[in-house]
């Protein structure tokens, strides 16, 4: 029985980075909870345990999301903060506070019509391969996985297009911040962005998420308003763009998906599916604190203590498949969560990622690494499993000649996205 487990193991660094999984063997000896440090001088607990990360995500009476207390322990300038601090959002609050937050997530997002989003994401694809088609070559990380959902947001949320690269910077900021500096930064240039996005609605709605979430029942002011959308972006583009990127990078370099990619026995939802099981986009969070003292699966956890759950090494029980492995028939894993904080907008990031996907091997059907996958490099911190780049090559496709084509697809207005009478889903 522990009251207290010093000396965390850190899951920063390009140790932690390159070989994720080796760490968690090591906390593993712990049993279901290790003491971890997210960031120097902050230690948490991790569980590891697929039935404890069950227990604390389903149990709303012994744990809060709230880290009001716990961040007052931190020094202003903490790195972690930006990603961890209180904000009026449902992922930081519990009860009909969380229930009121969230319905204005899901209302909206159940607006916009799954063949509609299908079209926008291949438009927001072609837009994107017609840039490198000519070339040849590609990093399939920075020129298609992680501007891919950010054309995309920008349309969702009635945003021009020019604002994607403060957006990408932002975001990378938030999530790889390596100093408070940086973080404070990255904090700041993301909610700015935010601001500027709710004042030109202000001036004019339009059929877009934040005109639906500013008009909301709910009836949230705009500081509200703003949190919402840093939530909704935020947990949307840094798990779809490592989804699509960890998704590409285990079919390209695992003959049981393509001999060539228009012909092989698995799919794209094959890899989707094998991601989410053995490599989940966001590895570590759902931070939770205890509302009192309290022994969880022999460990005994003071409260206001930080306890995240390991997506990743819950997901891979010891006698579980091996890492790399091809699932045969899913199986159960907390890639989206579990629990009233289960991400809600699980079929539209699967529709987001299939479609983007396919329609990038569909145009360029004889892609191929140009490293091994076991060379790559993957971008340091604690809470996602994703990789800094992902070089490919290719034939390289001209706008002039036969065929379809990334300049010949059809590809309907995306100007807007639209509506429905209905009345979606996010990690919150």
């Amino acid at each position: 029985m522990n009251y207290y487990l010093p000396h965390p193991i850190p899951l920063y660094g390009p140790d932690f980075a390159q070989d994720p999984h080796a760490v968690y063997a090591r906390l593993r000896q712990y049993g279901p909870l290790a003491p971890v440090a997210i960031a120097p001088g902050h230690p948490a607990y991790l569980v590891t345990d697929y039935r404890a990360a069950l227990d604390l995500l389903k149990d709303t009476t012994t744990w809060s999301k709230n880290p009001s207390e716990w961040q007052k322990t931190l020094p202003p300038d903490s790195q972690v903060l930006p990603m961890m601090k209180w904000r009026p959002n449902p992922l930081f609050n519990d009860g009909p506070v969380h229930a009121r937050y969230r319905s204005v997530i899901t209302d909206s997002f159940s607006r916009v019509e799954p063949h509609r989003l299908r079209a926008q994401v291949a438009h927001a694809a072609d837009t994107l391969i017609r840039s490198f088609a000519p070339t040849g070559e590609v990093d399939l990380v920075t020129q298609y996985a992680r501007p891919l959902p950010l054309v995309l947001f920008n349309n969702l949320f009635g945003m021009p297009d020019s604002y994607s690269d403060r957006l990408v910077a932002a975001l990378a900021g938030l999530m790889e911040a390596t100093s408070p500096q940086e973080a404070t930064r990255a904090n700041a240039d993301f909610e700015q962005y935010i601001a500027e996005l709710i004042a030109l609605k202000t001036k004019q709605r339009g059929p877009d998420l934040t005109s639906w979430y500013m008009d909301h029942p709910a009836g949230l002011s705009t500081e509200e308003v703003l949190h919402q959308i840093v939530l909704t972006m935020g947990a949307g583009h840094e798990p779809t763009t490592n989804l699509i990127s960890n998704a590409l990078s285990r079919m390209l370099s695992n003959p049981d998906y393509y001999s060539t990619l228009s012909s092989g026995a698995l799919t794209a939802k094959d890899a989707i599916e094998d991601v989410l099981r053995h490599e989940p986009p966001m590895a570590n969070y759902s931070a939770h604190f205890p509302r009192q003292n309290v022994h969880f699966h022999g460990t005994w956890i003071m409260a206001n203590q930080l306890v995240l759950v390991s997506y990743a090494a819950a997901n891979m029980s010891p006698d579980g498949p091996a890492v790399g492995t091809v699932p045969t028939g899913g199986g159960a894993h907390l890639a989206w969560a579990a629990g009233p904080h289960s991400c809600p907008v699980k079929q539209p990031a699967l529709l987001i990622t299939t479609t983007a996907i396919e329609r990038l091997t569909s145009h360029l059907c004889d892609l191929e690494l140009t490293a091994a996958r076991e060379h790559l490099a993957w971008r340091p911190g604690p809470f996602h499993r994703a990789l800094a780049h992902l070089p490919a090559r290719f034939t390289p496709l001209a706008p002039d000649q036969a065929g379809v084509t990334p300049w010949t697809s059809s590809s309907p207005s995306v100007s807007t996205p639209q509506a429905t009478t209905s009345t979606a889903k996010h990690s919150g």
